[in-house]
């Protein structure tokens, strides 16, 4: 017995890791062509960032010289020596080499009786800043930058003076470049690190996880593990579900197979499962919104003339004010939708109860009918901008009775009217509202162009370029967050080093 025991606590962990398992209903590849061309929009944002960095004052003594320096202020840099890279299994890293960084400040000098003013101009040459950016999930599905190291260093700094005495103070530059070299590779990881901890965080924030679709259904695109790093990609693995706004946690299991993705030409490439579609289906039966009701004007006159001569011994036997009263339809979606991927396209199989009534004035509707309606749809899926879209199309359709095959057969030359009226009627209420989308999960500010689709075995795969709308600086000062007390800093003076 103890040894059962112990053997079910050996193996129940890895039982546990493979049932909470899920295959994803969207999987995202970034690829090293759209990594670099986020580097260039990347490196204008460090630029940005380190042009503002705050150094402090630097006062002190040498001998019979009493100087201070102040507004300092990064007036130009020189990043082109720069990469961005993929680095198994979850880190991007950013190394810049040979980058130079030019600086201009005031500075008071008093030696003896003498004062004087100006200005000095610096640059720091060499400079190399090397950050890594671990990428994880976080307790939402949300994607974060989890953790960030840096290491910065200059090789070199150099100063010119100008004023009055300036060839008097040329070798005091020897330890006022000493001291500005030290104070500003102080500075150069801390901005870095509020950058990416922060403004790239809340840039991130953007990414839509849970949020409404319409009026009925939402969509789900947490992350169902941190991001697998290779050396020339990035996949993210999302859940991909629709819900019920009124019943999120009514789901269905997701039994699509995973989502391979080999393709590695475009910078961005988005795999969507068979789950994907029939979980959107399933939330819109779900929030009983299939249905729809074609009635007294709306119903052609032809089809209710060929729907009274069909019915005409049912109505033989109905008052005669109920057989004249007008017709009505009632369509229902009697299961889910489902949607079939294959490499030859995609279709849509939908079961529906046709139910055909006579709706007498003051008097409650009077059943006629009632048939079963199996069409096959086909479904072209587009990716406008970030606006996932499908387009629906009837191809085929049949009807049979309820009751018996005999009425089945009566039914027969309603077929080619019914299919005309949903095409005319129902089809067009559809694509309507897929005509809406959803949003896919990309941030704020980024776009797909030149998107190519391509169908598989159990998914639909769509590659394409990115095209930024607003700059990345653009959409960070846009959710920029408000600084805290404890973050925010003035400042200071440094005695020197």
């Amino acid at each position: 017995m103890a040894v059962s025991v112990y053997f079910l606590l050996l193996v129940l962990p890895f039982v546990l890791s493979k049932s909470s398992s899920q295959n994803p209903g969207c999987r995202i590849r970034i690829t090293s062509k759209g990594l670099q061309f986020v580097k260039h929009e990347g490196l204008k944002f460090v630029e940005q960032e380190l042009e503002n960095i705050t150094i402090p004052d630097l006062n002190g003594t040498e001998g019979r010289f009493t100087y201070s320096i102040n507004n300092v202020r990064v007036t130009h840099l020189q990043l082109s020596q720069s990469e961005l890279l993929f680095q198994p299994s979850k880190q991007l890293v950013l190394d810049i080499n040979n980058a130079s960084i030019s600086l201009n400040f005031q500075r008071k000098l008093l030696y003896w009786l003498f004062y004087d003013v100006g200005t000095i101009n610096a640059s720091a040459e060499g400079v190399h800043i090397k950050t890594d950016l671990d990428l994880a999930r976080d307790s939402k599905g949300r994607l974060k930058i989890s953790n960030m190291t840096c290491d910065a260093s200059i090789n070199r700094m150099q100063a010119g003076f100008s004023g009055t005495l300036k060839r008097v103070y040329d070798f005091l530059a020897s330890f006022i470049t000493t001291g500005m070299r030290f104070l500003l590779n102080q500075q150069i990881c801390p901005a870095l690190r509020h950058a990416g901890m922060v403004l790239l965080n809340s840039l991130l924030n953007t990414v839509p996880v849970k949020n409404p679709v319409d009026d009925y259904i939402g969509i789900d695109y947490s992350l169902l593990s941190d991001p697998d790093v290779s050396e020339d990609s990035l996949d993210m693995d999302f859940r991909g579900m629709f819900y019920a706004l009124d019943a999120a946690n009514d789901t269905i299991p997701n039994t699509s197979p995973a989502l391979h993705i080999k393709q590695k030409e475009r910078m961005v490439y988005i795999a969507l499962s068979e789950y994907f579609f029939d979980s959107a289906m399933y939330a819109y039966y779900k929030s009983n919104v299939l249905s729809l009701e074609i009635a007294n004007e709306q119903v052609p006159k032809d089809l209710e003339v060929l729907l009274r001569t069909s019915y005409f011994g049912s109505l033989m036997l109905l008052d005669p004010d109920v057989a004249d009263a007008p017709m009505k339809l009632e369509l229902r979606v009697s299961t889910p939708p489902r949607f079939t991927i294959k490499p030859t396209g995609t279709s849509v199989s939908v079961n529906a109860i046709l139910n055909i009534y006579l709706i007498p004035t003051d008097q409650p509707p009077v059943q006629l009918s009632s048939m079963t309606m199996e069409s096959r749809l086909s479904a072209r899926v587009t990716l406008k901008r970030t606006t996932l879209q499908v387009q629906l199309d009837l191809k085929r359709f049949r009807i049979y009775s309820n009751k018996s095959a005999l009425e089945s057969l009566a039914l027969i030359p309603l077929q080619g009217p019914l299919k005309t009226l949903l095409q005319l009627t129902v089809m067009p209420v559809l694509n309507e509202r897929t005509k809406r989308g959803v949003s896919i999960p990309l941030p704020e500010g980024l776009d797909f162009t030149r998107e190519t689709t391509t169908h598989h075995a159990g998914f639909i795969l769509i590659g394409g370029d990115l095209h930024f709308s607003m700059s990345l600086r653009e959409v960070i000062e846009k959710y920029r967050p408000e600084p805290t007390a404890a973050a925010e800093t003035t400042q200071g003076t440094n005695e020197a080093i």
